[in-house]
């Protein structure tokens, strides 16, 4: 599999993530009453797109967008969720806005790295090619959830994206 077929499937898959944050109604959007909150689950998911697409966590810079300038949010228990202020939450636009600035910045480290190097992760013991691989299934598998617990709570669905060329 070549970088740019790679690129091209994270790219699909964060397409069908902005699909699912795009058709959740504001009701679901921070409801407490939501084990992992939908918005947090959205934003923990690109933090660690965002993340896993770099040569190394010392690349890492927190979007601009964060909730509050907290750029660790992410790392707490998705369950810890629940006790943020009102106020506190992500925004569906920041969440947006932030899954699209990972869209565009997500080519060039995906492609420049050597698939059989290291991960760039000490805690990730995998060649880099199949650390991107783990990337996708992540974003995939929280995308998914997400659209399935659109479809419980409000019949809505979302739609299957292709790859880009």
């Amino acid at each position: 599999m070549s970088q740019s077929v790679l690129t091209s499937q994270i790219r699909a898959a964060l397409k069908m993530l902005r699909s699912a944050i795009e058709a959740c109604p504001d009701a679901l959007w921070d409801r407490k009453s939501d084990p992992n909150g939908f918005w947090a689950l959205a934003y923990y998911t690109l933090f660690f797109a965002h993340l896993y697409a770099l040569a190394s966590e010392e690349d890492l810079e927190p979007f601009a967008g964060d909730v509050a300038g907290r750029e660790g949010l992410v790392w707490i228990d998705l369950g810890d969720w629940s006790e943020l202020e009102p106020g506190d939450t992500n925004s569906k636009d920041d969440v947006l806005a932030c899954r699209d600035h990972i869209d565009r910045r997500v080519a060039e480290p995906v492609q420049s790295a050597p698939f059989d190097g290291p991960s760039g992760f000490h805690w990730l013991p995998l060649p880099r090619g199949a650390a991107h691989l783990c990337n996708l299934r992540h974003i995939q598998h929280h995308a998914s959830q997400m659209a399935e617990g659109l479809r419980q709570d409000t019949g809505v669905g979302t739609n299957w994206v292709f790859a880009d060329g």
